[in-house]
């Protein structure tokens, strides 16, 4: 293909496109072998093949056909190539560096979660026995106010008054000691 290869070269040169063309077609399968050897990934090598041939016929005027064009192009391949994988490494680092941070940053939020917890507990513990008592059978149970009024004998308005000043002294508690 020496010969071929100079004239094809001379003609690719000078800007003719059926002769790239066919420069392609005569390259395009052991390039792809070549490349998918590689990369291991056929659909990869196919892009890396496409992307050498574009700056391959950008640079048209930089060719020497009177050198061996068959060790250019496979040079090339093999470049493209190796800064494919070398990105892809890069890729994977980045993606192991952001998983770690990921899971770095859920265990802070089960430690955030289980210190809240905590300081919820000993609020809790700090309520009068009978706002206490309304929480429970409110939060834990489910009551409505009017099923706590009728067991506790006291008005609906007093249970919506505990809870509400119970739930306020629970929320300032925790988010003063979390500052």
């Amino acid at each position: 293909m020496d010969c071929l290869d100079e004239r094809i070269l001379r003609k690719v040169i000078q800007g003719d496109q059926a002769a790239f063309a066919e420069l392609y077609k005569y390259y395009r399968t052991p390039a792809l072998k070549f490349c998918t050897a590689l990369l291991k990934d056929e659909e990869e090598a196919e892009n890396i093949i496409h992307e050498v041939f574009i700056k391959l016929w950008d640079r048209r005027s930089q060719i020497n056909p009177s050198l061996n064009f068959t060790s250019y192009l496979f040079t090339c391949l093999r470049n493209m190539a190796f800064d494919h994988l070398k990105k892809m490494e890069k890729n994977n680092q980045l993606k192991q560096v952001y998983l770690e941070k990921m899971a770095a940053a859920r265990e802070e939020e089960v430690d955030d979660k289980e210190v809240k917890f905590q300081l919820l507990y000993s609020a809790v513990s700090l309520l009068s026995e009978k706002r206490k008592q309304i929480l429970y059978l409110n939060i834990e149970e489910g009551k409505s106010y009017q099923e706590i009024a009728e067991m506790l004998m006291i008005s609906k308005n007093t249970v919506k008054n505990q809870l509400v000043k119970a739930k306020q002294f629970l929320r300032e508690k925790v988010d003063m000691a979390t500052l």
